[in-house]
């Protein structure tokens, strides 16, 4: 046997010698690890469906270990009326092929020789909850994925959806498929994940009898989270969708969107939370005539987290039998707060306070051919002296800073009006053109005589702002006490009025 054999031949026994070994170390130590898995994948379900009437939980019905590999069997239980009479108590069966490490052959063959700890291929079974599923896919499995265990117990893999197409007398799901790829750190402490899909068109009758229909186009998501001190996940979202159409109301009105993206992003430092979340949408279409484009993006900031996580259980809580009654047709239960809870509540709502808390509305906006109309809101809150105030006074003390502007450009005001009376069955150009200026005058008209707003050019500007006890409205300075007996008492009667 010449040189090049024989050391080819050492490499292949080495690397059989290796992968054996290996092999029995890594189906010795599966088992706890996949229990380990599940353990935290519960507590994560448990955390998600908090506040609803309703448990998910999964556990290893089964585990059969060789020398190379290992078949596993899972069950996801799903009970409580939050998902539906007809699936309010069903589960979902899993079967798990594990491959041992630490060179799994279906790595090797990928070329993928860095050494785990195992990798699983997975796949839904068929079973009385998704026999529909499988039937639209022809007895093929509708949900399959890879996952590769490192022995840092670092997670990558993917998760594959298939085609499906699912009809009967008065719905019906048409989907291209789909799939996800993701990372994660051990016990899931950064977590990055990316999915697309194509298509998906669902069709359906309203509670109303009419017929609903919703189409979207071009799914993107991408998530890279890192899980704070305090168990929540925060960092960066995103979702996109090129096209969604939606077919709906007894007239069967079409609503367009096109370019829709959310974005959003939030960080833990200390026992401060703060996040913003970003929307767009590129293209508005209403009855196949086009509206224009919008925007909005919200922001908060120095939420005290212990005391938002203390209220927002409590509030989860007092929900879930709400939630059950709701589902089951009952009479809503009335909320009540025992003392107990009520002291528990005016601490913590105290703490959120103290915190000084903001709250931010940024550049919600509409745009048109024509014009562009915006609002922005800033609020700062503090801590009250106590909460044993009147309502105007404890208002005042709640509220530090308050910030308003709207912008309503008129030509903007037109183009909407001018679309209404087209959706409306107008036609004639010069019918359309009189209607959208009559609209934007009249609109004008009334917010400047009541002095709600101020024209500058061609947009109807209305600005508050609230500081150090005083409001100045439009540029007038006035007392709260004014502007609540004045400015409001006239908004009200403008919208009596309409």
């Amino acid at each position: 046997m010449n040189k090049p054999a024989v050391v080819l031949l050492g490499f292949v026994v080495a690397v059989g010698v290796v992968s054996a070994g290996g092999a029995w170390y890594t189906g010795k130590q599966l088992e706890p690890v996949l229990q380990t898995a599940i353990q935290n994948a519960n507590k994560e379900l448990q955390t998600s469906m908090a506040g609803v009437d309703g448990t998910v939980t999964l556990e290893l019905v089964s585990l059969d270990r060789q020398l190379f590999s290992s078949t596993a069997h899972y069950r996801l239980k799903a009970q409580g009326s939050v998902f539906g009479e007809d699936h309010k108590d069903s589960e979902l069966l899993f079967v798990d092929h594990i491959e041992h490490g630490p060179l799994p052959f279906s790595r090797l063959v990928s070329l993928k020789w860095l050494p785990v700890m195992a990798t699983s291929h997975f796949a839904l079974e068929k079973n009385a909850t998704t026999e529909k599923w499988f039937a639209a896919t022809k007895d093929v499995t509708p949900l399959k994925g890879v996952t590769n265990i490192g022995y840092s117990r670092s997670v990558d893999g993917n998760i594959e959806l298939l085609p499906l197409e699912i009809k009967d007398d008065k719905s019906s799901v048409n989907f291209s498929g789909g799939a996800l790829l993701f990372t994660s750190t051990a016990d899931a402490q950064k977590v990055k994940a990316s999915g697309y899909m194509d298509s998906l068109k669902v069709s359906l009758v309203d509670a109303n009898g009419a017929p609903f229909q919703a189409e979207l186009n071009g799914l993107t998501v991408a998530s890279n989270l890192v899980k704070s001190t305090f168990g929540f996940y925060t960092g960066q979202n995103t979702i996109e969708l090129t096209n969604t159409k939606a077919t709906f109301g007894p007239q069967q009105a079409v609503l367009t969107f096109k370019g829709f993206e959310q974005k959003d992003s939030s960080e833990a430092k200390d026992n401060s939370l703060s996040g913003r979340v970003d929307y767009k949408i590129d293209e508005i279409g209403y009855q196949g005539k086009p509206v224009g484009s919008a925007a909005m993006a919200v922001s908060m900031k120095n939420v005290d987290i212990p005391a938002m996580l203390v209220l927002t259980k409590l509030y989860q809580d007092k929900m879930q039998p709400v939630q059950a009654a709701s589902a089951a047709g009952q009479p809503i239960p009335e909320l009540q707060l025992t003392e107990a809870e009520q002291a528990l509540a005016q601490a913590n709502v105290d703490q959120l306070l103290a915190a000084k808390p903001q709250v931010a509305v940024e550049n919600l906006s509409l745009k048109t051919t024509n014009g562009e109309s915006r609002f922005n809101l800033l609020v700062d809150m503090a801590k009250p002296s106590t909460m044993e105030l009147p309502p105007v006074e404890l208002g005042k003390q709640i509220i530090s800073l308050l910030d308003a502007n709207l912008t309503l450009s008129k030509p903007m005001l037109a183009d909407v009006a001018g679309l209404q009376a087209q959706v409306g069955g107008v036609t004639d150009p010069k019918a359309i053109e009189q209607q959208s200026q009559m609209a934007s005058e009249m609109i004008s008209n009334m917010a400047v005589g009541t002095q709600l707003a101020t024209l500058v050019g061609t947009d109807i500007v209305s600005k508050l702002n609230y500081t150090n006890n005083e409001v100045t409205f439009n540029g007038q300075k006035m007392t709260v006490e004014q502007f609540i007996g004045g400015v409001l008492g006239k908004l009200g009667a403008v919208s009596g009025a309409q």
